[in-house]
């Protein structure tokens, strides 16, 4: 397992397949989902600078607050509230140019000005959110879904 990252300078499009291998290098042979959760929160942080990086749960009718690097974050999110339950409710990745804009919006924090909320399917239901969180207006683009839909894609939720 490969616990050193090193961090690339470019554009995304240059960035992701540097740091695709090196999260999987991070979760080989590790079993544990919260310990992979915690290590691709991190990776992408690390990497990145956003403001928030973090995975929301799905427990019962909740999303509950999983591994995180950033600012203290909300616990709990009902289905269908707020950028991560609606991206939770309609099973699709949510980019959120402006945070402002979004019908009910849930602000964690005031320092939030753009987001993108990737969901974790497996078989054929959502089993978390990868949330992210940037200080900047129109952050994330579909560059940012195609690498963040593969990279939650790696993470083992058996």
């Amino acid at each position: 397992m490969a616990e050193d990252l090193t961090i690339i300078q470019g554009s995304k499009e240059e960035i992701y397949p540097s740091l695709i291998p090196q999260i999987k290098g991070l979760l080989e042979g590790e079993p544990d989902l919260i310990a992979n959760l915690a290590n691709v929160a991190a990776a992408l942080k690390e990497q990145f600078g956003w403001l928030w990086v973090g995975f929301y749960l799905v427990r019962g009718e909740e999303l509950v607050l999983g591994p995180f690097q950033g600012p203290v974050a909300c616990t709990r999110i009902k289905k269908g509230r707020g950028v991560c339950g609606t991206s939770w409710q309609k099973a699709q990745t949510l980019i959120v140019p402006d945070v402002e804009k979004f019908p009910g919006h849930i602000a964690c924090s005031s320092l939030s000005r753009s987001e993108i909320v990737v969901p974790v399917i497996r078989n054929g239901e959502v089993a978390a959110v990868l949330d992210v969180d940037s200080e900047l207006l129109d952050q994330f683009n579909e560059t940012d879904k195609k690498y963040l839909e593969e990279i939650v894609g790696l993470v083992n939720f058996s």
